[in-house]
């Protein structure tokens, strides 16, 4: 006979919202999509944990280039490499500014490929995992630090700050100041306020458009993963034949969105340093 305790299977709706939620500061799940006083811990442990990752392989490829034969490690790193610097040349003109922006460039590029591909693993391996570390069964784990629009809104303000520092230092803080108030409308000061605003919202459109394009197509190939993994909890042949086949065919294809991602980001950083070293 039933006594109305047995524990029950989650909904799918239910399966769905614990998977979207994510392990915080407070413990609790967080209901805002923005909550400045709340800490996503799992987004920063595989950011920080995926970008220590990317210095080493970097750190790594460059003690292992030799000036002969490269091998095979050597000579994938070398078409990033070159891939990169083909890109910056063509939007950054100075010579002396892609020695810093080229590499980081690259460095976001590999460092934002790996978080995408967090996506890859099983939807339900990490997280079982950490509810078995934690002994909570219903504990929050969030994988993919790029479905978090803090992680993408936080890199998409740091290439802003970049932005910022390449128009003081290439126009002079008098000469962007200037720009900022004469600016695309011209020079006239009834102008000034009109030319002010536009810069702002040009800065504030560029900054959140970057991060909100990450976030939004990560989030989305989640949800499809989770949905796809919803299949493979029917009773049902089919749905478990139905779980292999589209798992199979959504990895291939999100493989293309991973890298297609990253290197989107990875250009938009570029493009808009490149704007910055350029006077209206």
């Amino acid at each position: 006979m039933a006594t109305g305790q047995e524990a029950h299977a989650p909904t799918s709706g239910e399966y769905i919202v614990h998977h979207l939620t994510h392990f915080n500061s407070t413990g609790h799940a967080q209901q805002a999509v923005i909550d400045w006083s709340v800490w996503n811990i799992d987004t920063l442990f595989f950011s920080i944990s995926l970008g220590i990752i990317t210095l080493f392989f970097l750190i790594r490829a460059a003690n292992k280039a030799t000036s002969g034969v490269p091998g095979r490690f050597q000579a994938a790193v070398e078409i990033l490499v070159e891939m990169v610097a083909d890109q910056a040349k063509g939007i950054v003109h100075s010579a002396e500014s892609r020695k810093f922006v080229a590499p980081v460039a690259l460095t976001v590029f590999i460092w934002i490929f790996l978080m995408n591909s967090m996506d890859f693993l099983p939807v339900d391996l990490l997280p079982k995992i950490w509810a078995m570390i934690s002994g909570n069964e219903h504990a929050y784990l969030r994988v993919v630090p790029t479905a978090d629009l803090s992680a993408t809104l936080g890199m998409s303000i740091g290439v802003l700050l970049l932005c910022l520092y390449y128009n003081v230092k290439i126009k002079g803080l008098g000469g962007w100041v200037h720009e900022l108030f004469t600016a695309p409308f011209g020079s006239h000061p009834l102008l000034y306020p009109v030319n002010f605003l536009m810069q702002m919202i040009e800065f504030l459109a560029k900054t959140v458009s970057h991060g909100m394009r990450l976030f939004g197509n990560m989030y989305a190939g989640e949800l499809v993963f989770m949905l796809i993994a919803l299949l493979g909890g029917t009773a049902t042949v089919m749905g478990f034949v139905g779980h292999i086949i589209a798992g199979s065919i959504w990895a291939v294809f999100h493989i293309l969105i991973v890298a297609l991602q990253a290197f989107i980001f990875m250009m938009l950083t570029l493009v808009y340093i490149g704007q910055a070293h350029e006077s209206h």
